[in-house]
C-alpha cells in the first residue's frame, strides 16, 4: 500500500503553525510497512483542497488528510472530500447529538455552526471523536481509500491509535514494517561519502539516503518486510558493508 499525507489548513502556509501530524503520521505508517511516497501542505480553500485530493488518489492507495473538520467558514475538508470523490454531504443527527452533548459536559451551549460538523460524504464510515467536536471518517472510493483526521494534535494522535491503525492492520492487512536505521559518520564530504556508497543508495530493499546534520552525516537505512526480524537482518547487512 502507498500512501500520500495532505496537511490541511493556510495556517500552516503561513508559518503560524508547525506541521507535527505529517511527520508523527509518516513515522507510523513506517512501522506497519505501508510507503509514504508524497506530503502536501495546502491552503483552506476548496478548489484547491480537492484539485490536490482528487490528484492523490490518481497516485496513492491510501491517501491521510488531517485538519479542516472544525465549525468554522474555513473549514472546507468535508466538502473538498466530497467535491473530490462525487458524494453529497450526509447529516447524521447521532454525531450532532454526541457533540452537544460534550459542550454540555463543558457547561457550555453549542453554536449553531457546530451543526456543520454532523456532516460526512455519503457512504463514508464515520469514526466517532471522543475528544473532540470533529468526528473523523473514511472514504473507500473506487480510486482509493480516503482517511480524514481532525488537525488538532491530541485528537488526530488518539484516533490515529484506537481507530485508524487497527482498521490498517485487521480490515486491510498492513501488518509489515519500514526499519529505519541511522548511521552517523564524520570526516569526510557528503559527496565522497555519495561516492563510497552510490550502489546501496541506488537499491531498492533496503534503501540507503544521506543527509547533512551540522558536522556530520546521517546515513539513513530503510529495511522493508511483513517480519520485523527479516527488516533488522536486512538493515545489520547493509549496516555491515557501509562501516566496511
Amino acid at each position: 500500500m502507498n500512501a500520500e499525507i495532505i496537511a490541511i489548513g493556510s495556517e500552516l502556509l503561513l508559518g503560524e503553525t508547525i506541521d507535527t501530524n505529517s511527520a508523527y503520521l509518516a513515522r507510523h505508517l513506517a512501522a506497519i510497512g505501508i510507503n509514504l511516497f508524497r506530503k502536501t501542505v495546502v491552503g483552506d480553500n476548496e478548489e484547491r483542497i480537492a484539485s490536490v485530493i482528487s490528484e492523490a488518489l490518481d497516485r496513492a492507495d491510501l491517501l491521510i488528510c488531517t485538519g479542516g473538520l472544525g465549525p468554522t467558514i474555513d473549514d472546507m475538508t468535508r466538502e473538498s472530500i466530497a467535491r473530490a470523490t462525487g458524494r453529497p454531504l450526509e447529516f447524521h443527527q447521532h454525531l450532532l447529538d454526541q457533540i452537544e452533548a460534550r459542550f454540555r459536559s463543558f457547561g457550555r451551549t453549542m453554536s449553531p455552526s457546530n451543526r456543520q460538523q454532523a456532516f460526512v460524504p455519503q457512504g463514508a464510515r464515520i469514526v466517532e471523536n471522543p475528544r473532540g467536536t470533529a468526528p473523523s471518517f473514511i472514504v473507500e472510493d473506487v480510486r482509493g481509500t480516503v482517511v480524514v483526521l481532525p488537525g488538532v494534535p491530541s485528537e488526530m494522535r488518539y484516533l490515529w491509535e484506537n481507530a485508524i491503525m487497527p482498521y490498517l492492520r485487521n480490515e486491510r492487512g498492513q501488518t509489515g514494517v519500514i526499519l529505519v536505521r541511522t548511521i552517523h559518520a564524520t570526516g569526510l564530504g557528503e559527496s565522497v561519502i555519495g561516492e563510497m556508497l552510490a550502489d546501496l543508495m541506488l537499491a531498492e530493499n533496503p534503501t540507503l539516503g544521506i543527509s547533512a546534520k551540522r558536522a556530520q552525516y546521517e546515513l539513513r537505512i530503510g529495511a522493508k518486510a511483513d517480519d520485523p526480524a527479516v527488516a533488522e537482518a536486512l538493515a545489520d547487512a547493509a549496516e555491515a558493508t557501509i562501516r566496511e
